[in-house]
């Protein structure tokens, strides 16, 4: 029966629920909370930073009050739509009653029916387990003894649950892979809800010395220690070690095989001396035009290559696979491939054919300066073009690039080096790079890639055809 004081505190707490922050991503993992409960938030603050397929994301809240509940600790991967965070939107009005819960509060009659109950979103557990976790305050406390035992069981032994355990449909993909039984495995979640670190405890080696209890009753899941097993599983002595693959490495993995096993990827290689480029390099770093913006080879590579494509048009496009078109595009979306902590990103500069030389030397700069600090937006990364891949600050001489998923092309940039090179019909030091150019052999024939990437080499070689053929 819905009372007067459900009603009032159903107005009185709002709940914000994992966006879709871009790009039709369904979950993304809550990296850090920078609010805790009893906080005061305003509409528009950042509360937290979360991590999708793509990239990390700061998520603003979208209305004032006192931060009530936080639904999943950080690490946690949750679904769009789910709710993340509580917030008593009216204070002052009252004692707080605790906000809509993960968890049912009241227990059920006796003869209520059997079924699943909608106590996550997204998950569900018979009536009888309503009763499993103890609120704050409440006086259904766990005996130190039953604490000690989930302690010490780590993951491993037998116990009897009151109900189907709490997983995300990851984890017990997780857990069945492992070959690990979820009713085995001690929840650290919030609201007893089995993570991905608990399932990967769960599969380490027991110890022999060291004896397995076995619990003779329901452990709540709030006697757990709050510290749980890190990502990166292995064991003393392992010869191997597990890593989780979650974030912008699952979408990097996704993307590549897609990609690689999609599109006919055809590659060419041209070595190429441009000592007259480092020379031109040298020299812009002194122009005062081009002050405030870092100057390097990378910088007259991209421009190089965007005088390619507008000479050779037909290069910058895209297949449709669903219409069987090609579909040719007027205006070029720069890639640069950006190595970063959480992975290999390609950020893109959007309308760069329109750039001037400093204005393209300045999105480079912000482009590898966001990636860097971990801020790109989705929506740098969509709708890309063409993709430049500088292999060479790894000191590598050339490789064979995959195509950037929906690109036409990738050109990958070997380390600039000394060596002996015929120069005016004498063997001088000179310096000397490679070029790889691949490219989605269904959108372009081998003539147009190779005059794409032959341009490109001559004009490294003689910089001033950016003049002569811009």
């Amino acid at each position: 029966m819905t009372t007067m004081t459900d009603t009032s505190n159903a107005a009185r707490f709002r709940e914000f629920k994992m966006p879709d922050v871009g790009e039709g991503l369904t979950e993304a993992e809550i990296l850090k909370w920078y609010v805790q409960p009893g906080d005061t938030v305003t509409d528009g603050q950042v509360v937290c930073e979360v991590e999708t397929a793509k990239a990390a994301v700061e998520l603003p809240i979208p209305f004032d009050g006192v931060v009530h509940e936080l639904r999943f600790p950080e690490g946690t991967t949750v679904d769009v739509g789910q709710v993340i965070i509580a917030v008593d939107v009216a204070p002052g009005s009252g004692d707080a009653a605790p906000a809509p819960a993960p968890v049912a509060e009241v227990e059920p009659e006796p003869e209520a029916p059997k079924g699943r109950q909608p106590v996550l979103v997204g998950y569900g557990v018979s009536e009888g387990s309503t009763k499993r976790r103890a609120r704050k305050g409440s006086a259904a406390s766990v005996p130190a003894a039953a604490a000690a035992i989930q302690v010490e069981m780590n993951g491993h032994g037998a116990v009897v649950p009151e109900s189907r355990p709490l997983a995300k449909p990851p984890v017990r993909k997780l857990a069945k892979d492992l070959g690990i039984d979820l009713a085995t495995v001690v929840p650290t979640g919030e609201g007893g809800i089995i993570t991905r670190e608990d399932v990967h405890a769960a599969a380490k080696p027991v110890p022999a010395q060291a004896p397995v209890p076995v619990a003779t009753a329901p452990v709540a899941a709030e006697a757990a220690p709050e510290a749980p097993a890190p990502a990166v599983v292995a064991t003393v002595g392992a010869r191997e070690t597990r890593i989780p693959v979650k974030g912008v490495r699952k979408a990097i993995a996704q993307a590549m095989v897609g990609s690689a096993f999609t599109a006919p990827h055809v590659t060419e290689f041209v070595t190429v001396d441009v000592t007259r480029t480092m020379k031109l390099v040298a020299e812009l770093k002194e122009d005062k035009d081009m002050a405030g913006v870092r100057v390097n080879p990378l910088l007259i590579i991209a421009k190089a290559l965007l005088v390619a494509i507008k000479r050779n048009p037909e290069v910058n496009a895209a297949w449709d696979e669903a219409n069987q078109e090609i579909v040719q595009k007027h205006y070029v979306n720069l890639g640069i491939a950006a190595a970063t902590p959480r992975g290999l990103i390609v950020p893109n500069i959007k309308d760069a054919h329109d750039k001037t030389l400093p204005q393209l030397a300045a999105a480079l700069g912000e482009l590898v300066s966001t990636a860097r600090d971990g801020k790109t937006s989705p929506a740098a990364m969509a709708g890309g073009t063409v993709t430049i891949t500088n292999v060479g600050v790894f000191g590598v001489d050339t490789g064979t690039p995959i195509l950037n998923p929906g690109e036409s092309a990738i050109l990958a940039v070997g380390a600039i080096k000394l060596q002996p090179w015929v120069h005016k019909g004498k063997v001088k030091p000179r310096q000397v790079t490679t070029l790889a150019l691949s490219f989605d052999h269904r959108l372009v024939d081998g003539e147009l890639g190779s005059k794409v990437l032959a341009d490109v080499a001559a004009i490294l070689e003689q910089p001033k055809r950016l003049i002569t053929w811009a």
